[in-house]
């Protein structure tokens, strides 16, 4: 697998941010250029950081460097393409395989800067430049995909890889290179292949498209409130960050409750106006379909038919049958299901919820039905009578910073020996942004861990982890990578206090950066986390189980003003509660990821459809249609999957969750956070990339295939 197939998982990982808000211009406003000469000497991205670990320069790029590092890095990569194809000499690995491992390393690296600013930090310029490389990109990828000389050379090596004396990596690598040409269309005649790189221009430019529609329609969507009565319920710091987010836009005397990219939205649990949440709800749900600009449907209806065209293209029934090929799921079928076994569970689980909240609003006298929008509010009311648990009672003891350094960290220092340094010498995008030097249990010098934790509306929603710099065991280069969450910014002079799921999110996104930091592989383009998507929240989703781990969350479940322990009793309350709700939060999924199926399951000659009804008639067939319970993403806000990477795997979750539930199986009956098992760990699966067939790789870490029965006795549903 070349670094151009780095390069489109660079590429759909960016576009796949969960929602987001439009930009506030930050550094460099200048509209982007449509051509400029490429000039080393004035263009920091057109050479080699001299930062410590390559790290980017942000310090010195402009906006305006960005389209013509692009345009260079594109020009030289298909020089040095170029340069293997026409090699009269016979294809080797040498000359071929590792060749193109080594081709497109400026491109390589303005795309992993690039792509991670405009998801974390955009702004007008830097959109510009997004949607007009965007479809650059994919003719670039086509330029190299499609190339029948380069092709034969990588089957000359495949049809000979036995024979070849290849270690287990490097034929490993061969196989994965000759799959993925093949899957790009390497094998079609000259019209077919003519026909794909229309499809697939098409699809960058709708799927950035949706993008950038939903980033604005996410900040419009803001919930304007007039009255401070109607935010009874918030407390007085949620209160002050909602006046001062108001002002931020100049709407003085007002409150605003700005969308996070999820439906239900976190003030729901907390605002005791019923009109006010369903407003919220509404905004929520509706955010991307006003009819306006910013409206995502046509767009949706687009890709939908344009990705069921490309699989039959390509010799499939269905754009999922073509996704999952390369998974470990290997069929549609086989995460469906494993979703539709689920669904029974999770919805009786679900009703039992329903009919508590009723009995609750019954004893008030409300007079109402429980509505999607009552739903957090309710939960919270019967959390606090079933297990006597408050969220504020909580948050004082999960301060963010403490969260990280005594929690997140200290975990990684316990299992794995590694420890961190702050460095205050290294440039950022963002002043919220810090940076950490992660050192080996050895000593030695690791990588550098950026983390930017704090909602702006210059970022996307959601929570993710990328990497400036890939490991790279051909070059030396050690990883680069970053943290990127929303939490709430607190007011000037207060602390940041998180929940209890922001706190797992950051024990999350934290396990895929210990999977890109310990890579140890020596070819990029199978290193770190470019595995695929039903393994690669496999490391991520383990590494929460840490965040309850009792030694652990004593060191960081602390109270920020005092510095005392969380009290014991308060502990037993959360553990208590692990499996409240989860009837709602697995229905909420499942039904995102059966849409997420449904839609990429279409054949090719299926007629445009109407978002609404197929959204509903695809909830309906798969019995997830509770109107309590809304798909934790709509179709029109689903960024995931139309704007990029999760395309027919949003159920990847699910699956890596099964690897990781019964991962931890392992730790227990082998004596849980231990420096030893750690040890076992990083070397089975944390250090390997995807150099080893996937299911093959659990199996030599668990010693046999991995089992669903304690993801479901975790979710309560056994």
């Amino acid at each position: 697998m070349s670094r151009t197939v780095v390069l489109a998982a660079a590429i759909s990982l960016a576009l796949a941010a969960c929602s987001g808000k439009e930009s506030t211009p930050v550094t460099d406003t200048q509209p982007a250029p449509t051509q400029q000469p490429a000039d080393a000497s004035a263009n920091p991205l057109l050479s080699a950081s001299t930062l410590p670990f390559q790290a980017p320069p942000f310090d010195k790029i402009k906006d305006s460097d960005y389209l013509p590092a692009f345009n260079e890095g594109m020009k030289q990569h298909l020089a040095e393409v170029r340069k293997i194809a026409d090699n009269p000499e016979p294809a080797t690995f040498d000359n071929t395989i590792e060749a193109l491992e080594r081709s497109g390393e400026t491109l390589t690296r303005v795309s992993r800067i690039f792509f991670g600013l405009v998801q974390a930090d955009t702004n007008d310029a830097r959109q510009k430049v997004q949607e007009e490389v965007a479809p650059k990109l994919a003719e670039h990828q086509d330029e190299i995909n499609l190339d029948p000389k380069l092709f034969a050379r990588i089957k000359t090596i495949y049809d000979q890889r036995d024979a070849l004396g290849l270690d287990p990596v490097q034929k490993r690598l061969v196989e994965r290179d000759y799959q993925e040409f093949v899957r790009a269309g390497a094998q079609l005649n000259d019209a077919d292949k003519a026909s794909l790189r229309k499809l697939n221009v098409e699809e960058t430019t709708l799927a950035t498209q949706f993008h950038t529609r939903l980033v604005a329609a996410t900040a419009a969507g803001a919930v304007v409130v007039d009255d401070k009565a109607k935010l009874a319920g918030l407390d007085e710091d949620a209160i002050n960050t909602a006046a001062a987010d108001a002002k931020a836009r100049n709407l003085d005397g007002k409150y605003l409750l700005p969308l996070q990219n999820t439906t239900q939205q976190p003030v729901l649990g907390s605002l005791s106006d019923r009109e006010q949440r369903a407003a919220v709800l509404k905004a929520s749900e509706t955010r991307a379909e006003k009819g306006d600009a910013n409206d995502t449907r046509e767009t949706i209806q687009r890709l939908a038919q344009l990705r069921a065209q490309k699989a039959k293209l390509l010799g499939f029934e269905n754009y999922a049958a073509y996704s999952l090929a390369d998974q470990m799921a290997k069929t549609p079928a086989a995460a469906l299901k494993l979703l539709t076994d689920t669904v029974p569970a999770a919805t009786a689980k679900a009703r039992g919820e329903i009919s508590e909240m009723q009995k609750v609003i019954d004893a008030q006298k409300g007079g109402f039905k429980l509505a999607a929008s009552d739903w957090d509010f309710y939960a919270e009311q019967v959390r606090k009578a079933q297990y006597d648990l408050d969220e504020s009672q909580i948050k004082p003891y999960f301060e963010m910073d403490n969260v990280l350094q005594n929690g997140v960290f200290y975990a990684a220092t316990q299992l794995y020996g590694i420890t961190f340094k702050p460095r205050t010498d290294i440039p950022t995008y963002h002043p919220d942004m810090k940076v950490y030097e992660v050192f080996d249990k050895d000593g030695t010098s690791l990588a550098l861990f950026y983390t930017d934790y704090f909602k702006r509306d210059s970022k996307s929603g959601g929570a993710w982890m990328d990497v400036f710099v890939e490991q790279d065991g051909l070059t030396g280069a050690k990883p680069v990578v970053y943290n990127v969450c929303n939490f709430t910014k607190p007011a000037a002079g207060q602390p940041a206090l998180l929940s209890f799921d922001d706190v797992t999110t950051m024990f999350h996104e934290f396990g895929h950066a210990l999977h890109g930091m310990f890579s140890k592989v020596k070819y990029p383009s199978i290193a770190g986390t470019s595995t695929s998507r039903d393994f690669v929240e496999f490391p991520s989703q383990f590494n929460e189980h840490w965040a309850l781990d009792p030694k652990v969350f004593a060191n960081y479940a602390k109270n920020y003003k005092t510095g005392e322990p969380m009290p014991q009793a308060l502990v037993d309350k959360i553990l208590k509660a692990r499996t409240f709700n989860q009837g709602y939060a697995t229905t909420e999924y499942l039904s995102a990821a059966l849409l997420d199926l449904a839609w990429h399951t279409q054949p090719a000659d299926a007629k445009l459809q109407d978002v609404a009804p197929f959204e509903a008639a695809a909830l309906k067939k798969f019995k997830v249609d509770l109107p309590q319970v809304p798909p934790r993403y709509r179709t029109s806000y689903f960024d995931h999957i139309w704007g990029g990477g999760y395309s027919s795997g949003y159920y990847a979750y699910f699956w890596a969750e099964v690897l990781d539930h019964d991962a931890f199986e392992w730790f227990k009956e082998n004596g849980g956070l231990t420096p030893e098992n750690g040890q076992v760990f990083r070397d089975k699966i944390l250090s390997r990339g995807n150099s080893v067939e996937l299911a093959d790789l659990y199996r030599e870490f668990r010693g046999k295939d991995p089992s669903v029965e304690p993801l479901l006795v975790n979710r309560g549903l056994k």
